[in-house]
């Protein structure tokens, strides 16, 4: 049996399911889940060897990989090993009582980083609704979803970006869903992200990762292991049964849920890349054609169609 330690955001069901199902035990492995508290530590942990694997949003390779001035200053042999899902619920919130756009002028929007991806998403969405960003609102770090989804809860920011259950809990507690990325175009909301040494050193152990988490989420989209999920749903995020059952709705969506082949579409790819040149620009304008180039991609691990 092989530990793998995975960096995570928010509580993976996927995880859990595959390992109540077996799944895992079966692949001869035990995924140790390890909670980040913000993207550059998650990055700081992988790179420094301390992760095997990291479920993150894609950004986060593209600035780890392409971009020396990341929050980190280096960068290292970080790949897309699978598309995971695209995005599960990822939506712009408003604190409870928001009536509208207007009430948020001013404001304190939550963000992981202020130069990550979701970051940019929030970006995004508030210029959509004609808040624009270094004018109508500030901007705080205040780590991790799951961290963020308190801050809102608590009255510490205004607004904030929010998906995987967490956004389900705070509309539960009243707080308001202003827009979704879905409104962006297409995304890609996680990978699965590693090394290239662990690649070429472990990539039998996370090749079998790879295919246990498919085939999970082949399996969820067909509608099996739904009790299990939403009791890992109830457990994991803190929901009740019937909100559970949303987001079980959500993870097997076709636009926003679980993608069973893992493919990372070049087309979500360049969605992250323009947020990033619009919101963080380089001194180099990054292209679709240069990310990919950069080998940022390696399908190599998917199991074969």
């Amino acid at each position: 049996m092989r530990t793998v330690r995975v960096g995570t955001f928010s509580p993976s069901v996927l995880v859990e399911v595959a390992a109540e199902t077996g799944a895992l035990r079966h692949a001869e492995l035990d995924v140790l889940e390890i909670p980040a508290t913000s993207s550059p530590a998650q990055f700081a942990a992988l790179m420094d060897g301390e992760l095997d694997a990291v479920l993150t949003n894609p950004d986060n390779v593209v600035a780890y990989r392409c971009l020396p001035n990341n929050p980190l200053s280096r960068t290292a042999d970080v790949r897309i090993l699978a598309a995971i899902d695209g995005g599960l619920g990822l939506s712009l919130f408003g604190q409870a009582g928001c009536a509208g756009p207007k009430q948020l002028r001013g404001g304190v929007l939550s963000v992981d980083a202020p130069t990550t991806g979701f970051a940019f998403i929030a970006y995004d969405l508030l210029d959509r609704l004609g808040l624009r960003k270094g004018d109508d609102y500030t901007i705080e770090a205040m780590g991790s979803t799951p961290r963020r989804t308190e801050a809102l809860l608590g009255a510490r920011c205004h607004m904030t970006i929010l998906n995987a259950g967490n956004d389900l809990r705070a509309e539960a507690e009243g707080a308001v869903r202003l827009s979704s990325v879905t409104g962006i175009g297409p995304y890609v909301g996680t990978v699965l992200a590693a090394r290239g040494e662990t690649i070429e050193r472990d990539g039998d152990m996370l090749a079998r990762l790879i295919e246990t988490l498919l085939q999970t989420a082949t399996d969820l989209v067909a509608g099996k292991h739904a009790d299990l999920a939403l009791a890992a749903t109830e457990r994991r995020c803190g929901l009740d049964r019937a909100t559970a059952e949303r987001y079980l709705k959500t993870l097997t969506d076709p636009a926003e849920g679980l993608i069973p082949d893992g493919w990372m579409s070049p087309d979500a790819l360049s969605t992250v890349i323009d947020l990033r040149n619009r919101y963080q620009p380089g001194a180099t304008k990054l292209t679709l054609k240069s990310v990919l180039g950069s080998g940022i991609v390696d399908d190599g691990l998917l199991p074969a169609s």
